[in-house]
């Protein structure tokens, strides 16, 4: 058995840029909490994705939490929450005691659907605020979405944790909305180890999320709080890190979308088989290359071969309302992301992956069709 193939590790860079500034921090002792590479890698990131503005913070899904207290949301406030998805999507809004109310994706791009979303506001008229994600790196239908939103007066939220490097009509995911997220997880398109950013065209509000996540400390000799603080800061160190990996950020993706189309040149001829859409004015990042697989092969008998020759993969995300914590709440759709669900999985993607690895994923997948 060859070396093992995962799905999406970390990929340091070639010429050690991570190393440089991590190096930097050292040297000048500015280890943590804050320091030049995370005032940096915030002008750097908002730059790269053209934002006016952004915080660096521990996690993604901090990121979404002050977004969500930045939009005002509160006890009881009611959050349209796309349904396939990762839990860190949906947990901050029970963080602010929030009602979710979960919204299905369409086949056009595994994304929130905009019919849903419309039944949705007929159902609810009263919304604080729609959290849409870009899942593996598809951009969502976000021209009718906002369109939608923007009837309704209700704050957005782009959860693009998934997504950073992809463009929707040549602008990039997470910048249409009122607020962005990126994560920086270990197995995402550019890691810090872990990590997130919130961006935003609202100066006031980013800097309000920056004061939020210092532990809301007054401005004051003494320590002072007048508002409830949280822990949410990136360290200058993990922010070294992140400024190294981004500028190898269109090399990554580069590498993401040729695994893709090698997948697909290789794979859409089996029976059954169905690459995740991509749409004319989609430019993914193809974080992760999925499939779905119809008929007697299942996506569990690819897993399962898959791992007995050292390989990761995943089956795609499981539907927040079917989660055993989520299912209290209401869903509003056609069951598209449970067939997604039910069909889909994830191949490795790893941006370290050579030819003779792909390889090695797509002989094991055609054995399967050959039993």
């Amino acid at each position: 058995m060859s070396g093992r193939i995962f799905l999406s590790s970390p990929h340091m860079s070639d010429e050690g840029y991570e190393q440089q500034y991590v190096k930097e921090a050292f040297d000048t002792n500015w280890i943590a909490p804050l320091g030049t590479n995370v005032n940096e890698f915030e002008k750097e990131l908002a730059a790269k994705v053209g934002s006016k503005a952004a915080a660096a913070l521990t996690s993604g899904t901090a990121a979404i939490h002050l977004a969500l207290k930045a939009a005002g949301v509160g006890e009881g406030d009611i959050v349209f929450c796309q349904s396939l998805t990762f839990s860190a999507t949906a947990n901050p809004i029970m963080y602010e005691k929030a009602k979710p109310v979960f919204i299905d994706s369409d086949y056009q791009t595994w994304n929130m659907c905009p019919e849903a979303l419309e039944v949705a506001f007929k159902k609810y008229p009263k919304v604080k605020a729609v959290i849409v994600v870009h899942l593996y790196g598809l951009s969502a239908d976000m021209d009718r979405i906002m369109e939608i939103c923007s009837k309704h007066n209700v704050i957005v939220i782009e959860d693009a944790a998934e997504s950073l490097g992809t463009h929707y009509k040549g602008q990039q995911t997470g910048t249409f909305g009122h607020y962005g997220i990126y994560s920086f997880n270990g197995n995402k398109i550019i890691t810090t180890s872990g990590g997130g950013m919130l961006v935003s065209n609202d100066e006031e509000k980013v800097a309000k999320a920056r004061f939020w996540a210092t532990q809301s400390r007054d401005n004051a000799k003494h320590y002072q709080h007048s508002e409830v603080g949280y822990n949410y800061r990136m360290s200058n160190v993990v922010a070294g890190i992140g400024r190294g990996q981004l500028k190898i950020l269109d090399d990554r993706v580069a590498k993401k979308n040729y695994i893709y189309e090698y997948y697909k040149r290789e794979l859409s001829g089996l029976e059954g088989i169905e690459f995740m859409p991509n749409n004319e004015w989609d430019a993914p990042n193809y974080w992760l290359s999925a499939l779905t697989v119809k008929g007697k092969v299942k996506p569990l008998d690819i897993m399962l071969a898959l791992e007995a020759g050292n390989i990761e993969s995943r089956p795609v995300w499981k539907p927040m309302h079917m989660q055993p914590v989520f299912e209290c709440y209401d869903f509003v759709g056609d069951g598209v992301c449970e067939e997604l669900f039910n069909t889909g999985i994830c191949l490795p993607s790893d941006s370290k992956m050579t030819n003779y690895d792909l390889t090695r994923v797509i002989e094991i997948i055609k054995g399967v069709w050959e039993k």
